[in-house]
């Protein structure tokens, strides 16, 4: 039965629910089981006593009539030229004309699949009339009510410290099925929820490359299509990156597309890039620093500082780095897949999901040695399993005051000659020292196994030719390292 051509903008009814109607006491008769009226949508109601109704029918309505011209010999036509004008439904008023249903009109209403409703002699076509209405309006409240609420859900979640996924999870829920962000190679770069039907993920895979085909001048800005049951759809998002949302659902539900379309605009504003004052002052800092000026140079154009160097673990999405930044007031951030590094001019706090590790703020002729310390700092945190560990330096004591920093710095270089080649080892040394000797948690720190750490300690202590046991010889080795 084809859809009708320009239907209202009011959310169809569904048969179903007009037959549950009881002060209405409609009947189904014939045309199709009862348990397919959920799928027969009525969009408005219609009442004709033509001979030939077809002339003034749009499609999807539910067709009143009394049988003023029906004869059993035209029955079959009559009904053939209903459905070739797409009505949803036919009801059958019982009186004036005919005290029952015409079995003629019964048998054809069968043959051809158009449900047949009996409207009982106490039911005027108006009252039928006026239930459409009713249910139509109900539905459309329910439908903006819907739409309401998804707006605000989405809305918050493109305020969470990880927007991009947040947004897509809300979708999918909001959806009852599965979304999905496809980067410009057709690669999944985020995906949440349930897959409603078989196949139906390589199939949205495949839509989403109609609206991002390679080369394309001007491909279509979203596609649609139906899988074992499963509704797809694929929106192009803005912004020029090439990127693609998808979502498959089991059903689709009024209000769904607007639904979608607030998420389109969401995630094409979050994932665009912008180039505000800020940004440009960032280019031109890039930019000197290519062409061979110094950080102290450099820096001054992204702000006052001092900086902080702000090492991290945590995040599953490409768009955890820059979350991460905008969480901790920055906007400067890059990872290199596993670790995520941000400098940022103000206060660190803990974020859920991450383990931080903390420089001491520095200006720009300190950030190499900062990074180091952040590095470092991550290890700590990982190792004794904190959310945020600061990079502390050491202060002066009664002991270090008693040596002048020259003759500090020349000990430790003494002192450490036999490792300084091996940066492995003397990183080894200092983590195993600061975590009093744990081999387990200097493993966790290096990112190593515990039978290395033991390993390159030996290989310390037989180079150093020192007694690691020995509180005197680790204090000396770790004044040395808080010199090198």
């Amino acid at each position: 039965m084809p859809e009708p051509s320009a239907p209202p903008p009011t959310p169809p009814v569904p048969l179903a629910a007009l037959l549950a109607e009881g002060s209405l006491g409609l009947r189904l008769i014939a045309g199709l089981p009862d348990a397919r009226t959920e799928c027969v949508a009525v969009h408005w109601v219609h009442t004709s006593e033509m001979a030939d109704p077809y002339p003034y029918l749009l499609g999807g309505e539910l067709l009143l009539t009394a049988g003023v011209q029906l004869t059993d010999a035209h029955a079959d036509t009559y009904v053939g030229r209903v459905v070739e004008a797409g009505a949803a439904a036919l009801g059958f008023g019982v009186a004036p004309v005919f005290d029952t249903v015409p079995d003629s009109l019964v048998e054809a209403c069968g043959r051809h699949g158009l449900p047949l409703l009996e409207i009982p002699r106490r039911t005027p076509f108006t009252t039928v009339a006026r239930g459409v209405w009713r249910l139509m309006a109900e539905a459309r409240h329910r439908e903006l009510r819907r739409v309401t609420e998804a707006q605000q859900g989405l809305a918050a979640a493109a305020a969470r410290p990880d927007p991009v996924p947040a947004v897509l999870r809300q979708l999918a829920v909001r959806l009852g099925g599965r979304a999905v962000l496809f980067a410009p190679d057709g690669a999944e770069l985020h995906a949440t929820g349930r897959d409603p039907a078989p196949g139906s993920r390589t199939a949205l895979a495949r839509l989403a490359r109609v609206v991002n085909p390679p080369g394309a001048a001007s491909p279509p800005a979203s596609a649609t299509d139906t899988v074992g049951g499963a509704r797809l759809a694929a929106y192009a998002l803005g912004g020029g990156q090439g990127l693609v949302l998808g979502v498959a659902a089991g059903s689709r539900e009024a209000g769904d597309h607007t639904v979608t379309g607030v998420a389109v605009v969401l995630l094409s504003l979050l994932t665009a890039p912008h180039q505000g004052a800020a940004e440009a002052a960032r280019s031109a800092a890039l930019v000197r620093l290519l062409l061979g000026a110094t950080p102290t140079e450099a820096a001054p154009l992204l702000g006052p500082g001092p900086w902080t160097v702000v090492h991290a673990h945590g995040g599953d999405t490409p768009f955890a780095a820059s979350a991460l930044a905008a969480a901790l007031g920055s906007a400067l951030a890059e990872t290199d897949g596993a670790t995520v590094r941000v400098l940022t001019d103000r206060p660190v706090a803990a974020q859920p999901g991450w383990t931080l590790g903390v420089s001491t703020p520095v200006g720009p002729a300190g950030l190499a040695e900062a990074d180091t310390h952040a590095e470092r700092a991550l290890r700590h945190a990982e190792a004794t399993r904190a959310e945020l560990v600061h990079h502390r330096e050491p202060g002066p004591d009664a002991l270090t005051a008693l040596v002048p920093p020259e003759e500090a710095a020349a000990h430790a270089r003494a002192r450490l000659a036999p490792i300084a080649g091996s940066p492995a080892l003397t990183e080894t040394l200092r983590t195993w020292l600061s975590l009093h000797g744990s081999w387990d948690r200097t493993a966790v720190a290096l990112t190593v196994h515990r039978n290395t750490v033991r390993q390159r300690i030996a290989r310390c202590a037989a180079l150093l030719n020192a007694d690691l046991d020995e509180a005197d010889v680790r204090m000396n080795l770790w004044f040395a390292l808080r010199r090198l």
